[in-house]
């Protein structure tokens, strides 16, 4: 799977999740369980990130970070 460069359009650290705006695409939900790293797992508006789109266990597309 191929890996996509986009901007974190926001991202609520108490609630856990996000968007990521992805070129010429629709938005991505993130959820703080995608996000790889040690730490506390958190994004920045406006960060750069790189992730693969994968299908959630819900509904609609979602990063695999």
């Amino acid at each position: 799977m191929s890996r996509i460069t986009g901007k974190v359009k926001w991202f609520n650290n108490a609630k856990g999740y996000g968007f990521i705006e992805q070129p010429g695409s629709s938005d991505i939900f993130v959820h703080y369980s995608a996000i790889q790293g040690d730490g506390f797992k958190t994004l920045e508006e406006g960060q750069t990130v790189e992730f693969e789109v994968t299908q959630g266990p819900r509904r609609g597309r979602r990063p695999r970070k």
